[in-house]
C-alpha cells in the first residue's frame, strides 16, 4: 500500500477523491495512511503522544552493572558467648525494626540465657543459627541489610575510565520495560581488576522496588552533547514501505507522515523535514498505529 497526502484532494470534477468523515468514523473511507483510534483504544493499546519539538542529543558511553545490596547498611548479629539457641524468632527474609528479638541463647558457661536483638531496621539476608544448635563469637548468627538504598556497580573498561568521572549522571535501565531512572556516580574505583581489566563506578539508588540485588542492569553516561531543532521519540519512526515515517496525531485519527531523518542518540532521533513544531505524535507503542493501519489496507483489498 502507497503511503500518499494525507488529505482529501478534490478530482478535478467537484467531487473528492475521499469521502467526508461523517464525524462519529461510521461509513466513511479514510484517505491513504490515516487509521482512526479513539482515545479509548488509544489507552487500551499503551500509545503515549508526545509533541515534536527541539532536544538535546546525548552522545552516550553504555555500561553494564549488577545490583547489590549498600555494603555500608549491612549489620552482622553475633552472639556475645558460645551457646546453644533455645528459640528464634526471625527467619531468613523477614523484615526486622531496631530492638526487634532474633533469638534466645543459653550460654555455656553460665547456663543462663541472654538475648540476641536487631541492632537496625532491614531484612535478614543471612541466617547462619538454627534451633538447637551451638554458636559462637566466631561467627555472625544473622546478617541484616537495609536496603532502603542501592548500589548499582558499573564495569569501565580501560580506554573508557577517562569518560567516566565522580558526580556525572548516569541513566540506569534496569531493563523491566520501564522508564530508566537517573543518578550520579558517586565512587570509582582507584584500583582496576586484573582479570577483566576494567575499574568499578557505583552509584547509590533508592530501592523503589524495581532493583534487586544480584540483578543485571545497564547504565548510560554522557560523553557529548548537541542541540537539534526538532526531534522524535526513536519508538516513533516506524518504516512503512522503505520509508521512514512518524505517526501524527490528528483529532481521532493518525496519519503517516514521511520524514527525513537526522542525527540521533540511544532515545531521541533529530527530524530534518516532514514534521512541524508542536504537533503531537505517538512516541511510545507506535507499531500499534502501524499494524492497524495494515488491517485496515487488508480489508479494502478483499
Amino acid at each position: 500500500m502507497k503511503v500518499a497526502a494525507v488529505d482529501a484532494k478534490d478530482d478535478g470534477h467537484g467531487h473528492g477523491s475521499e469521502k467526508e468523515d461523517d464525524g462519529h468514523g461510521h461509513g466513511a473511507e479514510l484517505p491513504e495512511g490515516v487509521v482512526e483510534l479513539g482515545e479509548a483504544k488509544v489507552r487500551a493499546a499503551g500509545i503515549a503522544l508526545a509533541k515534536a519539538g527541539a532536544s538535546t542529543l546525548r552522545e552516550e558511553l553504555q555500561l553494564n552493572g549488577i545490583v547489590q545490596a549498600n555494603q555500608e547498611a549491612v549489620v552482622q548479629v553475633t552472639p556475645r558467648f558460645p551457646g546453644v539457641v533455645r528459640t528464634l524468632s526471625k527467619r531468613l527474609g523477614d523484615q526486622v525494626k531496631k530492638g526487634d528479638l532474633l533469638a534466645v541463647v543459653e550460654s555455656n558457661q553460665s547456663l543462663t540465657t541472654y538475648e540476641l536483638r536487631a541492632p537496625m531496621a532491614g531484612v535478614i539476608t543471612e541466617r547462619q543459627a538454627s534451633l538447637g544448635e551451638y554458636v559462637s563469637e566466631q561467627k555472625p548468627a544473622f546478617v541484616i541489610t537495609d536496603l532502603s538504598t542501592l548500589w548499582v556497580d558499573f564495569s569501565v573498561y580501560r580506554r573508557d575510565l577517562a569518560k567516566v568521572k565522580i558526580g556525572e549522571i548516569v541513566r540506569i535501565d534496569p531493563e523491566d520495560g520501564g522508564e530508566p531512572i537517573e543518578a550520579r556516580i558517586s565512587y570509582l574505583s582507584p584500583i582496576g581488576a586484573a582479570d577483566t581489566q576494567s575499574a568499578v563506578a557505583r552509584a547509590v539508588i533508592a530501592n523503589d522496588g524495581r532493583f534487586r540485588p544480584g540483578l543485571f542492569a545497564t547504565g548510560a553516561v554522557a560523553t557529548a552533547e548537541q542541540s537539534v531543532p526538532l526531534a522524535v521519540s526513536i519508538d516513533a519512526v516506524q518504516s512503512l514501505e522503505g520509508r521512514d515515517v512518524v505517526f501524527v496525531r490528528e483529532g481521532d485519527r493518525f496519519a503517516a507522515r514521511d520524514v527525513t531523518l537526522g542525527r540521533r542518540d540511544g532515545r531521541s532521533v533529530e527530524v530534518v523535514t516532514g514534521l512541524k513544531g508542536g504537533e503531537s505524535y505517538a512516541s511510545r507503542n507506535s507499531f500499534v498505529v502501524k499494524a492497524e493501519l495494515a488491517k485496515g489496507s487488508a480489508s479494502h483489498e478483499h
